[in-house]
């Protein structure tokens, strides 16, 4: 049974529907980490690490999340790892033939997260037509295309984390100037010693020229009293 559905564009990870919840009280304390784990795989294919149009992701031994993207909008809903999967697929391409019905003009303004609330109704009338494996037509989409289930991709969850995690710490030591040691100079030794030296060399050399020019002005002076003596 499909528990949390998440709409959202592709440009930018934005989500856009959430539909009704479907957990009890016991499942409703994890209910937020699911949810922010479905956000979290928006983000990753909209940043183009999740490349594949259909994908399931399995979470743990309990639930799995499987995605849908076409015409720029990811469906991405978490289901019991019990649950068919190629039912889920079917309702998230029912999903995405609604979302074809509405103006795409209207859908690309929504700038706040989950506030396309007209699609939540839309998606709590879909997810009933699939509460129930045995009708005849979810019977039928079952035993149709069977070979389609080899086509689907499958990746843990933890898999995907690693990889993020990786990503981040690459960009932070990459962004970091401590990250890329400078060269030692060959002259100073020390990358420290070259920057005192280029600091304070201009202004010893000043001071060296003041102090010979002071010592001639005064050599000039002691010859011109001499001579003047004589």
């Amino acid at each position: 049974m499909v528990k949390l559905t998440i709409v959202g564009r592709v440009s930018e990870g934005l989500p856009l529907a959430q539909g009704p919840r479907y957990v009890n009280n016991e499942e409703n304390e994890s209910f937020s980490l699911y949810k922010q784990q479905g956000e979290l795989i928006l983000k990753e294919i909209s940043r183009g690490a999740l490349p594949h149009p259909k994908m399931t992701i399995r979470v743990d031994h309990q639930y799995c999340f499987i995605y849908l993207v076409e015409n720029g909008i990811a469906c991405i809903a978490l289901s019991d790892s019990s649950y068919p999967r190629k039912l889920v697929f079917h309702y998230l391409q029912d999903l995405q033939k609604e979302l074809q019905k509405f103006d795409s003009s209207l859908v690309e303004k929504i700038t706040r997260p989950y506030s396309f609330v007209g699609f939540d109704s839309v998606i709590g009338n879909i997810r009933k037509q699939y509460i129930d494996t045995r009708t005849q037509a979810n019977l039928s989409k079952l035993n149709a295309n069977r070979k389609q289930d080899l086509d689907i991709v499958t990746e843990n969850l933890t898999e995907i984390l690693s990889r993020r995690r990786n990503s981040v710490l690459h960009e932070i030591t990459s962004s970091s100037p401590s990250s890329t040691p400078r060269p030692v100079s060959s002259i100073w030794g020390s990358p420290r010693l070259e920057v005192i030296a280029v600091k304070w060399t201009p202004i010893t050399i000043i001071l060296v020229v003041l102090v010979v020019v002071s010592w001639a002005s005064l050599i000039m002076a002691d010859s011109i009293v001499i001579s003047s003596l004589y």
